[in-house]
């Protein structure tokens, strides 16, 4: 065997091995981005879960707080 067998050989032996390294990340990297698309999803759904409570709460607790004010102040009449 000459030299340059030794090195073609080398060189193909290290072009399979990065060619395999390549391969398994790229299927690492397409399940960490189904991952996080997944997480994201699920994120969004809890942030617009929490959007409508929000929304359901704001319109009960501000006729609530205008009633609270407006019962103090017929109260402070009735004392006065």
């Amino acid at each position: 065997m000459t030299a340059m067998e030794i090195l073609v050989i080398i060189l193909s032996i290290f072009l399979a091995l990065f060619l395999l390294v390549g391969i398994v990340l790229a299927v690492l990297l397409v399940r960490v981005t189904q991952q996080i698309k997944r997480v994201t999803a699920t994120a969004e759904r809890t942030a617009s879960g929490i959007e409508s409570v929000v929304s359901g709460v704001s319109k009960v607790a501000t006729p609530a707080a205008l009633a609270n004010v407006l019962f103090k102040q017929f109260g402070k009449r009735k004392k006065k």
